[in-house]
């Protein structure tokens, strides 16, 4: 449940009665606004000696790499989507633009190619879940658990690499992200705007009763005030934020998971993890890219997605630039290599998967790419995983955080070494 101040109980020049008391304390201890250990925002560090943030940036739904990153040279492209393919460079005034003889960019893209031209951006082209399931919650649990082809319960990788480092966890945007679920304590902090709110916290009145109502020393009481100091710190930072750059992040609606709060969570995220050193991963999410019908193509919907995730992304870039820092850009699935009959694209399975950091071999793609021809495709219809996702990411973390193999195999239980991705990471 994301706890916005439609949902926070309203104070008035009354005290409030236990029943507010008790429905504000289940709302802040229900994981809508997650306690984090003590004494997290009272830490800090030095900046340069820290081994590199790590942000996941998860796009739900499962959204279209072969209209982000484009095989514009491969003349199956054009066949397979008559109507949603983006002109080829120099052929209309919204075009891709070249990366090299193979790729480009989707032009509502533009913003990030200074980052490929800077060598700090690099794709893969053909990454992803080794298991066939078109389902997005399957997709998605094998995802966030690092299990593929298992929908059981299991902890997050997120929180399990969180717990190994010993560091601060913050997902932005999305309440309970089954990555971030766990026995390690995490932030959790609401979309946009809601995020600078204190609601009902913000009253001296409700706050010390409702502290004086959970003032024991047993774990409910625990954890609620420790998401209360939470929800109040986080506002408060949020609102010590420059106002301008916090107003030119704003989106015209900042509904859960839609695209158009993508760039202010991103903000958000950022101030947060600048302010608390400690907070060294960080999650974001967004919806939407389900485009099963009127994708559209250098314009639309899907273009609208794409122009929101470049302006969060460049909103990331701008606080992750220390040298270790990455963040990853990733999706369930991929979609069909052609078009559909409304002139979308259906469930598919391998997809391109992004990485923005200085230390990522960047301004170029990484592993296998065999073009469009039907035979070369996954069943005749989509992109094939010639890289398991689990090895992209082994490959990520090691290089960030330089864990052992065994520290990855817990992450990733049985995830296979790629010789394919060691060029991946600078030394």
């Amino acid at each position: 449940m994301t706890l916005t101040s439609s949902t926070m109980p309203t104070h008035s020049a009354h005290s409030p009665d236990r029943r507010d008391l008790l429905r504000l304390g289940a709302l802040i201890t229900s994981g809508a606004w997650g306690a984090t250990s003590a004494g997290v925002w009272a830490q800090t560090a030095d900046a340069g000696s820290s081994p590199g943030r790590l942000v996941v940036v998860f796009l739900r739904g499962a959204y279209d790499g072969l209209s982000a990153l484009v095989p514009y040279a491969d003349h199956h492209y054009y066949t397979l989507r008559p109507h949603i393919a983006i002109p080829a460079p120099g052929s209309a005034t919204d075009c891709v633009l070249p990366l090299d003889g193979t790729f480009g960019l989707h032009p509502a893209l533009a913003p990030l190619l200074p980052f490929w031209q800077q060598g700090v951006l690099a794709a893969i082209p053909c990454a992803g879940s080794p298991d066939p399931t078109r389902s997005h919650f399957e997709a998605q649990h094998h995802w966030e658990t690092g299990i593929p082809g298992k929908s059981s319960a299991a902890p997050g990788w997120l929180n399990t690499l969180a717990s190994q480092r010993q560091v601060g966890a913050i997902g932005v945007g999305e309440s309970n992200p089954l990555i971030l679920a766990g026995p390690h304590a995490v932030q959790r902090v609401p979309n946009g705007q809601a995020a600078t709110r204190q609601g009902a916290l913000g009253n001296d009145r409700t706050r010390d009763a409702v502290m004086q109502l959970y003032g024991g020393e047993d774990a409910i009481s625990q954890a609620f005030r420790a998401g209360a100091r939470s929800r109040v710190e986080t506002a408060q930072m949020l609102q010590a934020a420059p106002s301008d750059s916090m107003q030119e992040m704003v989106a015209a609606d900042n509904g859960a998971g839609s695209t158009k709060g993508l760039p202010q969570d991103a903000q958000n995220l950022s101030t947060l993890m600048r302010q608390n050193p400690r907070l060294q991963i960080g999650f974001l999410s967004a919806g939407g890219w389900d485009t099963h019908a009127n994708q559209g193509a250098a314009t639309g919907p899907l273009a609208n997605n794409f122009a929101n995730l470049a302006k969060a992304l460049v909103v990331l870039r701008k606080e992750f630039s220390r040298p270790r820092d990455i963040v990853l850009v990733v999706s369930e699935f991929g979609r069909t290599s052609a078009e559909n009959g409304t002139r979308g694209t259906d469930h598919g399975h391998g997809n391109t998967l992004w990485l923005l950091g200085s230390k990522v071999l960047g301004g170029r793609w990484h592993g296998r790419w065999d073009g469009l021809a039907p035979q070369k495709l996954n069943q005749g219809r989509d992109l094939p995983v010639h890289h398991d996702f689990r090895s992209v990411l082994a490959q990520v973390i090691g290089g960030t955080y330089g864990l052992s193999g065994a520290a990855l195999s817990r992450l990733f239980p049985g995830y296979p070494h790629d010789t394919a991705l060691d060029a991946l990471m600078r030394a």
